[in-house]
């Protein structure tokens, strides 16, 4: 079976897509995925790897972006191909999407870029799967557009991504309505349980957030029937190079796992 049709078909479990914010170095991003793999086996949970090769929005322009493009896509494919599992990227123009589908899964476009049609079309052209994020800025209903342009490409391998919407200036809220809502679109619905506690556009130029508010998030998320989650973990957030401030710790993310699967049994 295709990497799609198991994660849109699973109606056992959710899906999880988790990793580090972006590549920081060459050995970090195994020991994550070594500790997820051992967690999502344990609980039976479909597993993707995530890790950005290159961060472009960021704050500062002294913020850290990545270790270079092609190093940061080598560790994405020695981790596929070490532990032979499923990795998943943000790509950021239509240049991009040529260049990372050749080292990846799936394709994810950012929150910020979800209407640009380029990118979008590029990515859809790859024939790649294509998780989108639903902008900040947008209702859940009009992400039925972004999934008519990528299926006009002739690429039907689609995800969505909630990953909250703009309450003022420096916050943002989830409206779990938009999990039912992007599912009438027939693709397999994600909940972003960290960068929907981001507290952006900070003073100091750096995104704060609410990390102990991931369980609350996470919860309610599979309750309503989301088809999976997407996290961003680190060893240490508080030394992690980009949004530490809303990263689970790693060491939390085992008992947070068993407390979700105890919903997702429940309600099936």
């Amino acid at each position: 079976m295709d990497l799609y049709k198991r994660l849109k078909d699973n109606r056992d479990n959710f899906f999880l897509i988790a990793g580090p914010c972006v590549i920081e170095n060459k050995e970090m991003p195994f020991e994550i995925a070594e500790k997820l793999i051992e967690i999502t086996n344990k609980y039976n949970i479909p597993f993707v790897f995530k890790a950005s090769y290159r961060k472009a929005n960021r704050s500062s322009i002294d913020s850290f972006s990545g270790i270079g493009d092609i190093e940061g896509l080598e560790v994405l494919k020695k981790v596929k191909e070490k532990y032979n599992i499923p990795v998943i990227t943000d790509i950021h123009s239509k240049e991009e999407a040529t260049l990372a589908a050749d080292y990846v899964d799936i394709l994810q476009i950012p929150a910020f870029l979800c209407r640009q049609t380029d990118i979008l079309l590029a990515a859809a052209d790859t024939k790649k799967i294509v998780n989108v994020k639903k902008g900040q800025f947008l209702s859940a209903d009009s992400m039925k557009y972004v999934v008519e342009k990528i299926k006009r490409e002739g690429n039907s391998q689609i995800m969505l991504t909630d990953r909250g919407t703009m309450f003022g200036y420096q916050d943002l809220v989830v409206d779990f309505r938009s999990i039912p809502t992007m599912q009438e679109n027939n693709v397999p619905v994600i909940m972003d349980i960290t960068h929907s506690l981001q507290q952006p556009n900070q003073a100091s130029g750096v995104t704060g957030g609410q990390p102990k508010m991931i369980e609350t998030i996470a919860k309610a998320a599979i309750a309503v029937g989301a088809d999976g989650l997407f996290m961003e973990t680190h060893p240490n957030p508080k030394e992690a190079k980009s949004d530490g401030a809303n990263m689970l710790s790693l060491n939390l993310v085992s008992d947070l796992m068993e407390k979700l699967v105890k919903i997702k049994k429940a309600i099936i």
